[in-house]
C-alpha cells in the first residue's frame, strides 16, 4: 500500500505543471507600443523613432538628456551609446568628444561640449548605425533586464512595461531612488504574482512607490505618466497592455488604436 501512495504521489507531482513566467512586452506589436508610451512621456509625441536626434539639457542635473529614452551625459549611458557608435563606425562626428563626456560623466557639467556637441549629435543622429546603438543599449540596460525581472515576479504586459518604464526614469540601480530601490521598498508591504500575491495590489503599490521617489526630484515632479496612464491601465485591468489604449500626461491626450 506504502508503494501505491507513493507512487499515486510522483504521478500528482509530474502532473502539475511548473510556474509559467508570462511572456508580453518583448513581442514586436507590444514592444512598439512600449516605444510610444514611453515617448509620450519623455519627448510628448508617439513618434518615438524622430527621437534618435533629441538632445537637451532638462535641468535634472543630469547634464544633457538625449536620444530614444533620455541617455544622460551625467549618468554615463550617453557616453556608452557613443563609445559603442565609435566602435561600430570610428569616423563619426560624436567621436571627438569621448574625452569630454568621460570628464562629464557624474556632473550636469557641458565642459569640452556645449553648442559643437549638440550639433555633432543631430549629424550622427542621421547615421543607422549611430541609431543601431542607441537601439542596443536602451535593450541591454533598461529593455531586456525590465522584462526579465517582471517576468519573473509573474508581471504581465502591463507590468513589463511599468518596471521598463521605472527603469528608464531611474535608472537599474540599486540605491533608494533607483528602479532595485522602489522594488526592494515594494516587496516589504506586497507580494510579487510570482510569490502568490495579487498582481494588481503588488503593480499599486510599486505605482505608489514610484511616486514618492518621483516627488522628491523637482524635475520628476509631475506623476502623470503614473496617474493618468499607467493607473489608467491598471484600473481597467488590461494586464494584457491590449489596445485600444487612451491615456494622458501632462494633459495631453494620446491614443493607440
Amino acid at each position: 500500500m506504502r508503494r501505491v501512495l507513493l507512487g499515486v504521489l510522483l504521478l500528482l507531482l509530474v502532473a502539475q505543471p511548473a510556474y509559467s513566467a508570462p511572456a508580453g512586452l518583448d513581442r514586436p506589436g507590444r514592444k512598439e507600443i512600449a516605444m510610444e508610451l514611453v515617448s509620450s512621456a519623455e519627448n510628448s509625441t508617439l513618434r518615438w523613432r524622430r527621437q534618435y536626434t533629441y538632445l537637451e539639457d532638462i535641468g535634472d542635473g543630469r547634464g544633457y538628456t538625449g536620444g530614444i529614452i533620455g541617455f544622460c551625459s551625467g549618468t554615463g549611458d550617453l557616453l556608452v551609446v557613443v563609445r559603442r557608435y565609435t566602435k561600430a563606425q570610428p569616423d563619426n562626428p560624436l567621436a571627438r568628444f569621448i574625452p569630454a563626456l568621460r570628464r562629464v560623466n557624474g556632473s550636469d557639467s557641458h565642459r569640452g561640449l556645449g553648442q559643437p556637441f549638440v550639433r555633432a549629435w543631430h549629424r550622427a543622429a542621421h547615421d543607422a548605425a549611430f541609431r543601431r546603438a542607441q537601439d542596443a543599449e536602451r535593450d541591454r540596460v533598461y529593455f531586456d533586464p525590465a522584462v526579465r525581472r517582471a517576468r519573473a515576479d509573474g508581471l504581465r504586459t502591463l507590468g513589463q512595461f511599468i518596471y521598463y518604464d521605472a527603469m528608464v526614469m531611474h535608472g537599474p540601480g540599486s540605491d533608494a531612488s533607483s528602479f532595485g530601490g522602489i522594488r526592494r521598498a515594494v516587496l516589504r508591504v506586497a507580494r510579487t504574482p510570482a510569490e502568490g500575491g495579487s498582481e494588481g495590489r503588488y503593480l499599486n503599490a510599486f505605482l505608489d512607490a514610484r511616486t514618492r521617489v518621483m516627488e522628491q526630484e523637482e524635475a520628476h515632479a509631475d506623476t502623470s505618466r503614473i496617474d493618468t496612464e499607467q493607473r489608467r491601465f491598471l484600473r481597467e485591468r488590461n494586464f494584457g497592455l491590449r489596445p485600444p489604449l487612451t491615456w494622458h500626461v501632462y494633459g495631453d491626450r494620446y491614443h493607440i488604436g
